[in-house]
Parts: C-alpha cells; sequence; structure tokens
C-alpha cells in the first residue's frame, strides 16, 4: 500500500527507485539460483531417491491341517491363516512386508497331498496376498511353489507391488537335490535384482544361502536389501551376505524359534523376532554406504562436525569400517561422501589390490 501512494502520489521518486532496484536483485538471486548452501545440497532434488523404508518379517510355523481336510478349504484356512498373521504387522503400516519359505504349505502332507492341495489352490493365495497388498499400499513377498505353463514347478518368491501388481518373480537357483528328483521343482537361472520405490532388491531363497555362485553376483550388483525367504536360517551367513553385498538384509523364517532378523550391511542385527511374537519390524535407511577408517579419520569428522544429527556414523568395532547413513531430507550419503572426499571400502579395497598387482610391490 505505500508502494502504491508514493506512485500515486508522485512525491517520493526517490523511494520508488530504490524500491524497484531492491525488487530486480531480489528477482536475480531467485532466477539465478543463487543461495547460502552448499555444493552437495545445490546438487541434490527436493526429495532422495532413497531413504527411510519401514519392514515387517513374519515367521510363523507351518500351519497343522488335517490330511484329509478338502483341499479348498485349505486354501481358506491358509488365507485365514495369513490374514490373522498380516494383522500383527499392519499397523505399523510397512513399506514391505517379508514371509518365510513355501509359506502356504501345510505342515507334515505328503508329496501326493501337497499336489492335490497346490492344483486347486493355484492363485488363490497369491491374489490374497496382492488384494492386502493393495489395500495397505505395501510390498509383500508371496514365497511358495509355483507350476508354471510347461507343467514344471519352481520354489518362488513374487514381489507384489503396492497396486498388487507383480513386480518379478525370483526362481530358487539352488534347490536341495531332493526338490526336483522327488518333487519336479527346477532350479531358477536369474540373479534377480528389482527396482522398488524405496531401492534395490534382491532374492535368495533357502539352500541359496550356502552358494557363492549366487552370491557372488549380488555383490557386484550391490542391491540397498536382499530378501531372504526360508526354512532355514543360515546362521553366520546372513551377516556374511549382508556384508559382502554392502546391502542390508530381511530375513522370514519358518518357525518362532528361528529367528526372522533384518541386518544392516556391517552384519549387525537391528531387529528380530522373540520367543513370544513371531515377527520383527524396523525402519531402516537405505542411504547409505560403507567407508573404511583409513585415510578417512579426519574427513569422517569433519562430516560429523557439518551435519551433526543429519548423518550418523556407525561403528560395529574390530571391523575397520563405519557404515555412513544420510539423515538429511535432500541431501543423500553419496552425497555427503564427495562433498568430504571420503574414500568409500570398495574402492580403498580396489585400490590396495591395485597396488599389490603393481610390478615391484611383491617379492
Amino acid at each position: 500500500m505505500k508502494m502504491e501512494r508514493c506512485i500515486a502520489n508522485q512525491r517520493q521518486p526517490g523511494w520508488m527507485l530504490v524500491i524497484i532496484v531492491f525488487c530486480c536483485v531480489l528477482l536475480f538471486h531467485s532466477s539465478s539460483g543463487i543461495s547460502q548452501t552448499s555444493p552437495a545440497q545445490k546438487a541434490s532434488s527436493e526429495t532422495k531417491v532413497k531413504g527411510l523404508v519401514k519392514i515387517a518379517a513374519i515367521g510363523p510355523r507351518p500351519l497343522n491341517v488335517d490330511i484329509n481336510t478338502e483341499p479348498q478349504k485349505i486354501v481358506n484356512k491358509m488365507i485365514a491363516h495369513w490374514k490373522s498373521r498380516f494383522a500383527q504387522v499392519l499397523p505399523d503400516r510397512p513399506d514391505l512386508i517379508v514371509v518365510p519359505e513355501a509359506c502356504d504349505r501345510p505342515a507334515g502332507f505328503s508329496l501326493k497331498k501337497r499336489l492335490e492341495y497346490y492344483r486347486v489352490r493355484k492363485d488363490q493365495i497369491q491374489n490374497y496376498f496382492a488384494k492386502v497388498a493393495k489395500e495397505n499400499k505395501c510390498y509383500i513377498v508371496y514365497s511358495a511353489a509355483r507350476e508354471i505353463q510347461d507343467g514344471t514347478w519352481r520354489n518362488s518368491s513374487v514381489m507384489l507391488d503396492r497396486t498388487g501388481k507383480v513386480a518379478g518373480v525370483y526362481n530358487k537357483n539352488h534347490v536341495v537335490i531332493e526338490e526336483t528328483t522327488k518333487a519336479g521343482i527346477l532350479c531358477g537361472r536369474d540373479a534377480l535384482v528389482i527396482n522398488c520405490d524405496f531401492g534395490r532388491v534382491a532374492f535368495a531363497i533357502c539352500f541359496d544361502l550356502n552358494f557363492d555362485e549366487l552370491r557372488l553376483k549380488y555383490a557386484k550388483a550391490k542391491p540397498d536389501l536382499l530378501i531372504f525367504s526360508s526354512m532355514y536360517h543360515g546362521g553366520l551367513m546372513q551377516a556374511y551376505w549382508a556384508y559382502s553385498c554392502r546391502s542390508h538384509f530381511v530375513g522370514a523364517i519358518a518357525g518362532r524359534a528361528t529367528p526372522s532378523e533384518i541386518y544392516n550391511p556391517l552384519g549387525q542385527v537391528i531387529a528380530s523376532n522373540t520367543n513370544y511374537f513371531d515377527y520383527a519390524v524396523a525402519e531402516v535407511n537405505l542411504d547409505c554406504r560403507l567407508v573404511h577408517l583409513d585415510y578417512n579419520w579426519s574427513r569422517l569428522k569433519a562430516l560429523k562436525t557439518k551435519y551433526g544429527p543429519k548423518v550418523n556414523i556407525t561403528d560395529p568395532g574390530r571391523l575397520g569400517c563405519v557404515l555412513v547413513a544420510s539423515q538429511h531430507k535432500t541431501i543423500s550419503a553419496d552425497e555427503m561422501i564427495k562433498e568430504f572426499e571420503i574414500e568409500l571400502l570398495d574402492d580403498y579395497m580396489a585400490r590396495a589390490l591395485a597396488h599389490r598387482h603393481t610390478p615391484g610391490n611383491t617379492e
């Protein structure tokens, strides 16, 4: 209003000129993108691609059903069983739910009885899982035996997206020998990596965890998260896969007595079920990188000094490397690391290997 009166009365043309110049300066600064932000902030988008994701791992024991029950009634019982299991974790609004291998296989059935049930089941339980995924806007892994069009079978993990659609299917690469010789289940061929809206996801099922052939493919691909549906835990192999693949790891294992756990890329357990509950839920930060302490001590200190609580640096002790995770809304861990010229763990290992193989450096 003051500016309008000045223009109308033309009493103070000098003030009018000052105001016009000031507005032009503001416009110039806005259009040129000049701000008091760091180079990392300028380079980042409004929101990061990777960040926090809430994961639920459910590990109930296989459902006991009378072997004389009609196949369709078994299907109905199985859907009711999983409805009750999902009800435990859905109040937490997870982004991803993972279940064990052969999640809809009744306990104690002979192969003949199992096949009778499967051929009535078809996609009914997968479709129920898809309905839950769509209604709750979350990803769900449906892990089960599947008969495909040519009549052969696969032991698969089906990733259902937030709309209930199939985002990808992983077929168990390393089946136990009897799975093929007795049940006709063939080995899968591919090391599947799926792009989800929260990051890149890879899969393994049960016996897979024993084989470097698959692990090394994932170590090269470096997914953000490894999903492990299983009847068997794997012991130290879970932490080993997490660390060697530089990935978070979630394992859903059948039976409350065997832990269903979530690991960070350091191989540390960050969530687990208990003897009382058959599920674990945790929010994990996928925007993270592994960094060796060598040559990075002062840089890591400077990083923490600048970003404070917006960056977490986790040291497990005795390993020599730490996990750098960005809590910042717009600046990623990669941008922070680049800003302070911090050397990543893999880059350091590659540099050390190159040194060893340089002529004159080996006996």
